[in-house]
């Protein structure tokens, strides 16, 4: 029998891909323990992509901002709520006129109500509402909750080794730098998820892949939505 874990950091309201991978998966090992990392390309955790009529912009969670090295899981929201006024309006500004506008808008603004202090347990309200929204909820467990040992490659195969795996789900881009011998001696197989960002109608032309779930949800309605995710099967 396979079990199959997908292992991620709780990024803020993130691309369509992201919740792909829910479809082929048993369970979600919330990578909360890591590095919170900020101007990279991997900081994905308090921010995302949206689209404008200028192009791309970012959707930014407020912080406080963390010494060097905090964790995910410790890192709070800035207490005073105008970014979350900043981020609702920019939604207004360039999605007011989007076919699920009306639809979507009183999810999102429900989501952005009574923010907690933690920027993990903010996002991890988001991750599970949207897999609902979806469809594609699976279990989840926090990766701190499970004590993990080592560093990269061995952490993961620690991880996975915890929650019982047999299979690890990994984003293509992780082919860079994983070891995939460390999970094959451990018994455990590395699958690649197989996603291709599929076109459909935004706003604006050119199209832009890659983008927050957001932008997918307004322009295409919920059941849109999750009509394009099951179609990168």
């Amino acid at each position: 029998m396979t079990y199959t874990v997908v292992i991620h950091q709780p990024d803020f309201a993130p691309y369509l891909g992201f919740f792909h991978r829910f479809l082929h998966a048993d369970l979600y090992v919330v990578l909360d323990h890591v590095q919170f990392v900020t101007n990279t390309s991997r900081s994905w955790t308090h921010r995302d992509k949206i689209r404008a009529a200028t192009g791309e912009k970012w959707l930014t969670l407020g912080v406080k901002k963390p010494p060097l090295g905090t964790p995910i899981n410790q890192v709070a929201l800035a207490g005073d709520a105008t970014w979350v006024a900043n981020n609702l309006g920019l939604l207004r500004e360039n999605y007011s006129r989007a076919t699920g506008w009306s639809e979507v808008m009183p999810i999102i603004e429900d989501l952005y109500q009574n923010p907690p202090a933690s920027m993990q347990m903010f996002n991890m309200r988001w991750l599970e509402r949207l897999a609902d929204l979806l469809e594609v909820r699976i279990p989840f467990v926090l990766s701190s909750s499970l004590l993990p040992q080592g560093q990269k490659n061995e952490m993961l195969v620690d991880l996975l080794q915890k929650v019982g795996a047999t299979h690890y789900l990994s984003g293509t881009g992780a082919r860079a730098y994983m070891d995939t011998e460390v999970f094959t001696r451990a018994g455990i197989e590395v699958v690649w998820q197989q996603f291709e960002h599929p076109v459909y109608p935004q706003q604006y032309e050119p199209f832009i892949p890659y983008l927050s779930i957001l932008d997918v949800l307004f322009n295409c309605g919920v059941a849109g939505t999750r009509a394009l995710l099951r179609s990168c099967r």
